[in-house]
């Protein structure tokens, strides 16, 4: 029994069974759709809007496709293609969120708008509001960011410095029907919250917004206070939505794989939440907990977690919150034989980095001390990146093509 193949084949695995692909075609298999117009958002946009191409075909008479760059793989017929900025928007971003909204411009109420969304969408679907620049939303985004903020923290902001978010792209398109098939990376699968909500109701207000920006000492100008003023819309009579995918059915996959391959698995969350670090130093004492005592589990055992963690960053170095929770599990299981942890983003990416995230044991802490580094040290400076790469424990995938949080695995025996 190789843990460390074994986490590998679990994650590759689960990604594969989360993919949008099917899920998109089984649902639009449901739906009586004519006149569409597609709009695909996110990082697995590109995947949704093929999925789509190919089960409507003639039905779809034109479109736009929003992802990240690096995430598309080629031409769809009769669909533009546009890669911009993640995590923070570019000018790229608006220039695609423009001509997404001249190409839903007119539209009457027997025409569908059909909406894909994923995570990655509050960054790639972006028109800044009024007299906002999109420098000013960079540096509030760069600053939320970096917070220690949520993402319904985060989004709320954005919602109400936005064109298109908080529920205005829909109202912008009335009175055309709005299908929206979203891919969840949110916990909550708040609706508002996922992608920031471009086609649903605003539960946040003007003054939930203010006091997010207080919390977290996020310094911003005074025309994007007076832009803050305006409400969101709080009633949409011409959408419905579906959650085709989303983190619990991630970890279901994840549990089932693990005990196909011979492990007692359990889910102990899908909603994981706190700090990456804290969260790491916790999964690595459960860890050690099996290793030791065989308790909670007895081995040989499967821990499943999902969740999307946050970093708070106060050091200069890089990396991502998979990375981080991975690094500070490593600290608490060093010494350890027969365990390992690893944590990846489900859509290949974790933070400003070329890593998804990492997957470490009882060795991961010695191999970076032999090479002359602390990796205590490195972890406090947030330079999670640099200390999985000295160790050889980052974990690359590469785009994967869907986006449903982060999946973490204890895997001991």
């Amino acid at each position: 029994m190789n843990l460390r193949q074994d986490a590998l084949t679990i994650v590759e695995e689960t990604i594969g069974f989360v993919l949008p692909d099917v899920a998109v075609r089984k649902k639009l298999e449901e739906l009586e759709l004519s006149n569409v117009v597609l709009v695909a958002i996110g990082k697995a946009a590109w995947r949704m809007a093929k999925a789509a191409k190919e089960t409507l075909k003639e039905k779809i008479k034109k479109g736009i496709v929003i992802t990240k760059y690096g995430h598309s793989e080629g031409e769809i017929e009769n669909l533009e293609i546009y890669e911009a900025g993640h995590p923070i928007p570019d000018e790229n971003t608006i220039k695609a969120t423009e001509r997404a909204l001249e190409i839903v411009e007119g539209l009457s109420e027997k025409d569908t708008v059909l909406f894909l969304v994923s995570g990655g969408g509050s960054a790639l679907f972006e028109k800044p509001k009024g007299t906002v620049t999109l420098q000013q939303l960079q540096n509030i985004t760069d600053q939320l960011l970096r917070s220690g903020a949520n993402i319904e923290e985060i989004n709320a902001v954005r919602k109400h410095l936005s064109e298109v978010k908080g529920g205005r792209f829909a109202q912008k398109v009335q009175p055309a029907r709005v299908v929206c098939l979203i891919l969840s990376d949110v916990l909550s699968n708040r609706l508002d919250v996922i992608a920031s909500g471009p086609a649903h109701p605003d539960a946040s207000s003007c003054e939930d917004a203010l006091r997010i920006l207080e919390r977290y000492n996020i310094k911003v100008d005074e025309n994007v206070l007076e832009e803050l003023k305006e409400e969101t819309p709080k009633q949409l009579s011409n959408v419905e939505s579906y959650i085709i995918a989303d983190v619990k059915l991630a970890c279901e996959k994840a549990a089932e794989v693990a005990s196909r391959l011979g492990y007692s698995a359990t889910i102990l969350t899908s909603s994981l939440d706190c700090e990456a670090k804290e969260a790491g130093f916790f999964i690595g004492a459960i860890a050690r907990e099996i290793v030791l005592h065989e308790r909670p589990l007895k081995k040989p055992c499967a821990i499943v977690l999902g969740g999307e963690t946050v970093v708070r960053v106060k050091g200069k170095g890089k990396g991502g919150r998979n990375q981080e929770l991975a690094l500070a599990s490593a600290i608490k299981i060093a010494g350890l034989e027969n365990v390992v942890v690893c944590s990846v983003g489900t859509d290949g990416t974790d933070g400003p980095t070329d890593a998804a995230g990492g997957i470490v044991d009882g060795r991961t802490v010695q191999r970076i001390k032999d090479a002359g580094f602390d990796p205590a040290e490195l972890l406090e400076d947030n330079n999670s990146y640099e200390a999985l790469k000295i160790a050889g424990d980052l974990l690359i995938t590469g785009p994967t093509g869907t986006n449903v949080n982060d999946l973490i695995l204890i895997l001991a025996r």
